[in-house]
């Protein structure tokens, strides 16, 4: 019973994660419409730069919700 609950409030701890990703993600974006804005003529290498971004930015939050989904299944 009580590691039941341990791995409940591990698992809602690690997603703590994914909040810290959604707001990455939107600071990545937010800079990219900022930069297009600003300098059009640099949309194609600020846009490759931002898909990288996101992609870093999302694999944090995949591991994060790897981590919670181990707490409460493997262990």
């Amino acid at each position: 019973m009580l590691l039941q609950a341990a791995k409940c409030i591990g698992a809602g701890l690690a997603t703590i994660g994914l909040a810290g990703a959604g707001v990455g993600i939107g600071t990545v974006f937010s800079a990219l419409i900022l930069g297009i804005s600003r300098n059009p003529s640099l949309k194609d290498e600020l846009f490759k730069m931002a898909i990288l971004g996101f992609a870093l930015t999302e694999a944090i939050a995949l591991f994060a919700l790897m981590i919670a989904f181990l707490l409460l299944f493997a262990l």
